[in-house]
């Protein structure tokens, strides 16, 4: 939030609603668990009297004031944590990040992230743009993604790279393995991504609103035969990049990622399948998604660099296994 305060008056059509549902709808950047935080701890006042019930009910023309505290600053501390760096110079650092690493700092884990192991090892050469959380951080990939990012080493470097991305400007390819096989097998996705009502902590395809994402996708090989699912393998060209992007795609065209958690089905039943390759395919604890490659312009020498990470060794054997599988 830009500001410390927030004050309404309720509409007529909104007479009736409960206090933190009337929030969410007119705060759409804090979820409803935060705003009902905020109502808790004694920061909602309504018609001038403080409020802790978030189930409270408003009426038309009621005035609302909500007082945002000061963020808790957290002292984010240097940790040796072990970093696969591909490329490092004055300005920007590549870093092939492992699965089940978080990038930054947050909720629930303050010490073993890649910033905590970026201020080990480079104490404070590294950009402020991002705030002291996420100190040279220019982009991110989910905790359970595995590869490429680019780290900003000083801030006309992190300045200059987050221009690239909000002009898509920047080449992003990631490979995947889907349920199923895409219709068509090489094609184009255009849809609109915004937070899920059902789930804030998700995102979903929005037809009325959000923002437009595009994913180019294309079909590297099919694996099928009697004894296993159909699975395919892809290759996916961002032009967009939105949380949780190519994962709310997939699921939306059909084919959630294999072992995607969140966006695909829990619980997977097979026919007749190679038992072998069925607990693999089981025992896979993540969402089988890598960020392949990284191309930009580099925002000191002016040049094109290209950047490509080898498939983690999890992902690599369970595309061999199913390889082995289909022939």
């Amino acid at each position: 939030m830009k500001k410390n305060v927030f004050n309404a008056v309720v509409p007529f059509d909104f007479n009736g609603y409960r206090i933190d549902k009337f929030l969410q709808l007119e705060i759409n950047d804090l979820s409803r668990t935060k705003l009902q935080n905020l109502i808790h701890d004694g920061h909602v006042k309504l018609n001038n009297i403080t409020v802790n019930n978030s189930s409270k009910k408003i009426k038309k023309n009621d005035q609302i004031k909500v007082n945002f505290p000061p963020p808790k600053e957290s002292l984010i501390k240097p940790n040796k944590i072990p970093l696969d760096i591909l490329y490092d110079d004055d300005d920007i650092i590549i870093i092939n990040k492992s699965s089940g690493v978080v990038v930054h700092p947050g909720a629930g884990n303050y010490d073993n992230t890649i910033v905590n192991g970026l201020l080990f090892k480079y104490k404070d050469n590294l950009s402020n743009v991002g705030g002291k959380s996420r100190p040279g951080i220019v982009h991110r990939i989910d905790k359970d993604t595995s590869g490429l990012i680019v780290v900003a080493k000083n801030d006309n470097a992190h300045i200059n790279l987050s221009n690239q991305f909000n002009k898509h400007t920047i080449k992003r390819v990631y490979e995947a393995l889907v349920w199923g096989s895409l219709k068509p097998l090489n094609g184009k996705i255009v849809e609109k991504i915004s937070r899920s009502k059902k789930n804030r902590q998700l995102m979903a395809v929005k037809k009325e609103r959000g923002k437009i994402s595009i994913t180019n996708y294309k079909t590297l090989k099919v694996f099928q035969n009697s004894n296993l699912p159909k699975i395919s393998h892809i290759e996916c060209r961002l032009e967009t990049g939105r949380t949780h992007q190519i994962r709310v795609h997939m699921n939306f065209k059909g084919n959630s990622i294999v072992g995607d958690k969140s966006y695909g089905k829990t619980k997977k039943k097979f026919k007749n399948i190679n038992p072998l390759i069925e607990k693999k395919i089981i025992n896979f604890s993540r969402q089988a998604l890598h960020a392949k490659s990284l191309g930009f312009i580099h925002p000191r020498t002016k040049k094109e660099i290209f950047f490509e990470a080898k498939r983690p060794e999890d992902f690599d054997t369970l595309i061999k296994s199913l390889n082995k599988a289909s022939l």
